[in-house]
């Protein structure tokens, strides 16, 4: 075995990537960006570890795509996924990667593992063919070097420089810091950061995303309540009754949050938002469904459409459907054209029938964000 960990960095928010998907969970056909230089980057060399860090809103979807490979909750900062991840690493050496670093060439990791025991971090590096110059003078472009990821470190080391309130971009800098050893080896080109929008036109190994469509299924049925306010898809329906449940039972909007999270296969409303959570006890269900598109989204996916059939006695629901309509459509941002509600009753049979409650079942479209667009 070669003794090394690898560890992918990809539990963050994106917020200078300024798209609608996080740049980890970007498509190149079907595969998500964090799992495809993963498999890339095992490819290169024999590891005895691969450890992914995730955002913790993403972690347990992330592991519905491989058995291979260790997922840990990354943290607020580099550092502190770099932290948590490290609790994982049994081995003398470890490899650190960021997500970001796309198109990593087979080349770089072999010059990275062939240089494991000559320095306490093994750092790719870039050199600066243009004129530098810093606070308006001008340097020796010869002693400025383009530091890149992956690093590879001694792990004891490694784990002993981070025990430190200080910040630290990379790996080495943080080696560095408590007078650590650092040997440099030639980077790539090829290696370009994905950090801005713009730079994925850059980016050339990766394949523009498949033009699949995911259909998800949803179904809810909540017993009334009398004296409780009804909310019925965002709108307060004007009755004497409501919905019996833990949150405000707003039975659409329920039955459409499962429609969609098995559009992308992502469980269930309960996996979310338990009924046993006192947080969301008499909760907007709004609110739980702003929180759903929201991932959806983050995931690397589209709202294409929406169908939904309300079943019920009672109320009349005819009344509130252009109302609903419109309301759902501004939480899925969507045009409302792209939803369609349909009604109808139980022909005064069963649960439904007998005037006791009311049932929504919901069919969810959705396809990849197009990033190449």
């Amino acid at each position: 075995m070669s003794n090394i960990t690898l560890i992918v960095l990809c539990a963050g928010n994106s917020t200078r990537f300024a798209h609608q998907a996080k740049k980890q969970w970007l498509r190149t056909d079907n595969i998500p960006l964090w799992l495809f230089v993963t498999n890339r980057l095992k490819k290169f060399s024999t590891f005895n570890k691969i450890i992914i860090a995730s955002h913790k809103k993403e972690l347990n979807y992330m592991k519905n795509f491989s058995n291979d490979y260790i997922f840990v909750e990354g943290g607020e900062t580099r550092q502190e996924s770099m932290k948590n991840a490290l609790k994982e690493v049994d081995t003398d050496y470890v490899m650190v990667t960021d997500v970001a670093r796309v198109c990593i060439p087979k080349e770089v990791i072999e010059s990275l593992v062939l240089a494991k025991n000559e320095a306490d971090c093994i750092v790719p590096v870039l050199k600066v063919n243009d004129t530098v110059a810093y606070k308006d003078e001008t340097i020796q472009r010869e002693e400025v070097k383009l530091i890149q990821t992956p690093q590879l470190s001694n792990t004891k080391i490694l784990k002993e420089a981070l025990k430190t309130e200080d910040s630290f971009t990379d790996d080495s800098s943080a080696i560095k810091n408590m007078g650590g050893t650092i040997k440099y080896v030639e980077g790539s080109i090829k290696s370009k950061k994905l950090t801005l929008g713009e730079d994925i036109s850059s980016i050339e190994c990766l394949k523009e995303p498949s033009n699949n469509f995911f259909t998800g299924t949803g179904f809810d049925i909540h017993p009334f309540e009398e004296n409780k306010k009804m909310f019925l898809g965002g709108i307060n329906i004007d009755v004497p009754y409501g919905f019996k449940a833990h949150s405000d039972g707003d039975v659409l909007i329920h039955s459409l949050i499962d429609a969609i999270l098995g559009a992308i296969g992502a469980g269930d409303i309960g996996e979310f938002f338990p009924d046993t959570d006192l947080q969301y006890k008499n909760i907007d269900s709004k609110i739980l469904l702003k929180e759903i598109v929201e991932f959806v989204y983050n995931v690397g996916y589209e709202i294409v459409n929406i169908d939904l059939t309300i079943i019920a006695q009672k109320p009349k629901i005819n009344p509130y459907k252009n109302e609903i309509k419109e309301k759902i459509a501004k939480l899925l941002n969507l045009e409302k054209q792209f939803v369609n509600i349909k009604a109808t009753t139980a022909e005064k049979l069963g649960f439904i029938g007998r005037n006791e409650g009311v049932a929504v079942q919901s069919i969810a479209t959705l396809k990849y964000y197009n990033w190449k667009k």
